[in-house]
């Protein structure tokens, strides 16, 4: 549900790796420290040299301008719904900052020799729990990066910030002060004891829009559960028509509320229209919609059974529906005969709607898909070359091109402090040793591998 209104502490001192820090090193720490300055270098984004296969392009003419540019919108959302919202708004053109959990830092270290006092050679390193919980949904993963969490938040900047420190809260509220939309997607109350609720925010911004998404709404018994798509699908009645299949339960409600109509399990088909689901070909499955008596009778004519058409117990859609199982075998049966590509042929101007059961590489190879450009490429800093689904929606005006790549756990952290904040860099270096925010920084490692008896491979969790 979505409801709109308007109006672990971590210390990161001496890191030389993921995590920049300009303070000293801990004590006991056999990190060597960093040195406090140039604080802005690491947050800058690489070139995306992103873009979309195929289609996409504005007419010619259009200036391109998209209609959030200089909208800002603060992101504290995490896993699908919100961080999919927040990326359509990317899309749009908005500054979306992503509100991120700082995390602990594992690093590898190759050891030159026999003993922990050997010569030691950074490896790999990567952060535990950091930021939204689908950056370690995998596999797959690009790299390091979860495919998942690629897939949704592309065009955003992340800004890692720990929300138990009350100069992480701080933090917060001075950036909706600057903002124009807050988004969250929390249980319901666990903001507001943060004092980020909306009557709080509401306060020192009384211009934002504040974006509330829940699994049940703000109040109510079931207030206080998540809300995941396969748990809505279970307790809204869905998966009982469908199984482990979703479609649309609009006119499934309806029936129900005004007929006292239970439903049965469907699988591919309508329980008010016939035909109107998948057939099994020679060769995969191919799903025909017959919304009315006059495409019934072009099926029968294109399967040639123009006798079944004629059958008075399949005249109207009503009989159809009556007469549910004979007709679907006759139909099942013709079906069969043929493969699918045949029989896409054969439909093709019918005017019948059709359509074979894709695969993923049937989809992405079809000549629509591929006209409309629904596949965006960009450079991600550490997974390298990375294509998602783009946006299934084109505007006359503009392009949704050129798209950022999904940021990295505080990336973004000192540039928006610095640029929407206002920060010195004393103030940043303070709030960085704290533990309050962190930032993360892309580095590259080069190393050669001895096969020397007596090495050893050692995994270090810094903190």
């Amino acid at each position: 549900m979505l409801r709109a209104g308007l109006g672990g502490r971590i210390r990161r001192c001496g890191g030389s790796g993921l995590w920049r820090s300009p303070c000293p090193a801990a004590a006991g720490s056999s990190v060597p420290p960093r040195c406090p300055g140039a604080l802005s270098a690491a947050s800058a984004s690489p070139s995306t040299g992103g873009g979309a296969r195929g289609g996409g392009a504005p007419p010619a003419g259009a200036s391109n301008v998209k209609p959030l540019d200089g909208v800002k919108i603060l992101d504290l959302t995490r896993v699908l719904a919100g961080p999919f919202a927040t990326m359509n708004l990317g899309d749009l053109g908005a500054e979306v900052i992503k509100v991120e959990k700082p995390g602990i830092m594992e690093k590898v270290f190759f050891l030159f020799g026999n003993s922990a006092s050997s010569a030691q050679f950074p490896l790999s390193q990567s952060v535990l729990g950091a930021g939204d919980d689908t950056r370690a949904w995998g596999p797959p993963f690009a790299g390091t990066e979860s495919v998942y969490f690629l897939s949704i938040n592309r065009n955003k900047k992340s800004i890692a910030v720990n929300m138990k420190d009350s100069k992480g809260v701080k933090l917060i509220r001075e950036l909706a002060a600057v903002s124009d939309v807050f988004v969250e997607n929390y249980v319901p109350g666990k903001l507001a004891e943060m004092g980020l609720g909306y009557e709080d925010i509401k306060k020192i911004a009384p211009h934002i829009v504040y974006c509330s998404i829940t699994g049940y709404g703000q109040t109510g018994p079931m207030v206080q559960r998540g809300g995941y798509d396969s748990i809505a699908a279970a307790v809204s009645g869905l998966m009982h028509i469908t199984g482990h299949e979703v479609a649309c339960l609009t006119h499934v409600a309806a029936n129900y509320l005004n007929c006292k109509i239970e439903p049965k399990r469907w699988g591919t088909a309508h329980g008010s229209i016939v035909p109107y689901q998948a057939f099994k070909t020679m060769d995969g499955y191919f799903v025909v919609g017959a919304g009315n008596d006059k495409q019934f009778v072009t099926v029968c004519k294109i399967l040639n059974v123009p006798e079944v058409s004629r059958d008075a117990r399949y005249k109207t859609n009503t009989l159809r529906v009556q007469n549910r199982k004979e007709l679907i075998d006759i139909l099942s049966t013709r079906f069969s005969e043929k493969a699918t590509i045949e029989w896409l042929q054969l439909f093709e101007g019918s005017g019948v709607p059709y359509g074979p059961i894709n695969n993923m590489q049937q989809v992405f190879s079809d000549p629509q898909v591929l006209h409309n450009g629904l596949v965006m490429e960009m450079n991600h800093p550490t997974a390298g070359r990375i294509a998602v689904p783009g946006p299934g929606v084109r505007y006359s005006e503009f392009a949704v091109s050129h798209p950022k790549p999904p940021p990295l756990v505080g990336q973004h952290t000192v540039e928006i402090l610095k640029g929407m904040l206002g920060y010195e860099d004393d103030a940043i270096e303070e709030l960085l040793c704290s533990g309050a925010v962190a930032q993360h920084e892309i580095v590259s490692v080069i190393f050669f591998f001895l096969c020397i008896p007596g090495t050893k491979l050692h995994t270090l969790s810094m903190c």
